[in-house]
C-alpha cells in the first residue's frame, strides 16, 4: 500500500522543525518525508493542507489504560490495549510492569510476547519495561512491600532470557546490595537500565550510572528528597547529562515549577516525557487496581489505600501539551520528548520515533501548533 501525504508541515526531529513537504510511505513505512517525483499511479492521496505531521508518540513508561493492566493481561486484552494507545496517539510502547509474583511476571511476560506482532490499527508493543520487584521498600510507591525482592542477578537472568529477543528495559534501585552485579548483568543482557524507587545518595546514583544505568525512573518520584547537604539521586538525574531522566506531566506527580526547572537544568535530548498511566487512564472515576491492589480514581488523581499516588490516568499527547503549558517551551522543541528520546533511551529509535526513512509510517496530524489536538492517526500508513 502506497500513501502520499501532501501539502502538509511534517516534523523533522533532527532539526526540532517543521518542514513543508510531501511524505510517501508504502507498506507501512517512511520512504521519504521530502518526497519530489512524480505521484505514484497506485497512491492513496491525503490532503495534508494546514496539516502538521508529527511522529507517532513512544511511551516506555506505561502499565495500562482503558480498564486494562498489563500485569493481568490475556491475548484479548493485549489487543483492546494496543488499539485503545494508538487512537490517543501513543503508537509504540513498552509495556510496564509492576512488582508482583515470579509467576505473574512470567504469565504477562508470555501474553506480552504472543500478541506483539505489528499490524494496522494497533499500536506496536515494542518489549517489557520491568518496573517492579527490584525496588527499595523505603520508596516503593504504590508497590506492596511483600512484592518487593533483594537484588538477584541470578534471578534477573532467568527472568530477561524469558523475555528475550524482546527489548527490555529494567527499573531497579540500583543502591541495595548486589546492585552492581545486577546492573551489568541487565547490560550484558542487552537491556537498558533506569534508577527506579530509590533512596540512592548522590554519590550512589553517580556510582549506578558507572555501572550502567542510563536513566532515572520518574524523576522526582519515589526518591529522596532533594537536600542542599545531600542532593540525591533527583539532582542527580538533572546533573547527570548523559543519562535521561524520566517525567511525569499530569501536574499531580510533579509540580509545573519543577518541570520547569528540569527543562533548565537537562540537555534536550536527554528529557523522556512518560504516562505511568495504570488502567483507569481513558476511563470514568471509580475503583481500579495496579498490578492487583485496589485503586481509587476520584477527578482522575489515582492513589492507593495509603493515599499514594498509584499511577496516573494521563496519556502521553496530554503529557505532552502538559510541557509545552508547564515550560513555556513551542511543540517544536517539545516533541523529540516523547517521540526520538524515549526511543533512543531503549533502544528502539531504528523503527520509530521520527518520521524519517525506514521508520514505520505512524503519523499523528494536529491542525494547531501552538494548542495542538489531534485530528487523525495513522498507524503503518494507515487511518485508524
Amino acid at each position: 500500500m502506497t500513501v502520499l501525504f501532501k501539502n502538509g508541515s511534517v516534523y523533522n526531529n533532527a532539526e526540532r522543525r517543521f518542514v513543508k513537504a510531501d511524505l510517501l510511505a508504502e507498506n507501512g513505512v517512511v520512504v521519504d518525508p521530502a518526497y519530489t517525483g512524480e505521484v505514484p499511479a497506485d497512491a492513496e492521496i491525503v490532503d495534508c493542507t494546514g496539516r502538521y505531521l508529527l511522529p507517532g508518540l513512544v511511551d516506555v513508561h506505561t502499565h495500562g489504560r482503558s480498564g486494562y493492566d498489563f500485569n493481568n493481561v490475556d491475548a484479548e486484552a493485549v489487543t483492546a490495549l494496543r488499539k485503545s494507545y494508538a487512537k490517543a496517539g501513543t503508537t509504540t510502547l513498552m509495556a510496564t510492569l509492576a512488582s508482583a509474583t515470579m509467576e505473574s511476571l512470567e504469565n504477562s511476560i508470555r501474553f506480552i510476547g504472543e500478541n506483539r506482532e505489528t499490524e494496522a490499527g494497533k499500536a506496536t508493543l515494542a518489549g517489557v519495561h520491568l518496573e517492579g520487584r527490584y525496588l527499595n521498600p523505603k520508596r516503593r510507591g504504590a508497590h506492596a512491600t511483600e512484592l518487593l525482592y533483594p537484588l538477584d542477578a541470578v534471578e534477573l537472568e532467568g527472568l530477561m532470557r524469558k523475555m528475550l529477543p524482546l527489548p527490555v528495559h529494567v527499573s531497579c534501585a540500583a543502591e541495595m546490595e548486589g546492585g552492581e552485579a545486577f546492573v551489568k548483568t541487565a547490560v550484558r543482557l542487552g537491556a537498558t537500565v533506569g534508577m527506579a524507587h530509590s533512596d540512592a545518595t548522590w554519590d550512589e546514583a553517580r556510582r549506578a550510572v558507572e555501572w550502567g544505568v542510563t536513566s532515572f525512573t520518574h524523576t522526582f518520584n519515589a526518591m529522596k528528597p532533594v537536600h542542599h547537604r545531600e542532593p540525591g539521586n533527583a539532582i542527580a538525574s538533572l546533573m547527570t547529562d548523559e543519562a535521561w531522566t524520566e517525567l511525569i506531566c499530569d501536574g499531580e506527580h510533579v509540580h509545573p515549577a519543577m518541570i520547569a526547572l528540569a527543562s533548565r537544568a537537562k540537555p534536550k535530548d536527554k528529557l523522556v516525557l512518560i504516562t505511568d498511566s495504570m488502567e483507569a487512564a481513558a476511563m470514568p472515576d471509580g475503583e481500579y487496581g495496579i498490578a492487583g491492589l485496589p485503586v481509587i480514581v476520584k477527578n482522575g488523581r489515582a492513589v492507593n489505600s495509603d493515599g499514594a499516588l498509584a499511577g496516573s490516568t494521563l496519556d502521553l499527547f496530554k503529557g505532552l501539551t502538559n510541557f509545552m503549558k508547564f515550560t513555556g517551551r513551542t511543540l517544536e522543541d517539545t516533541l523529540p520528548c516523547a517521540t526520538s528520546n524515549p526511543a533512543e533511551m531503549v533502544g528502539i529509535a531504528d523503527s520509530c520515533g521520527s518520521l524519517a526513512a525506514g521508520r514505520r509510517a505512524d503519523i499523528v496530524m494536529v491542525t494547531d501548533r501552538e494548542n495542538p489536538a489531534i485530528e487523525s492517526v495513522w498507524v503503518l500508513g494507515e487511518r485508524i
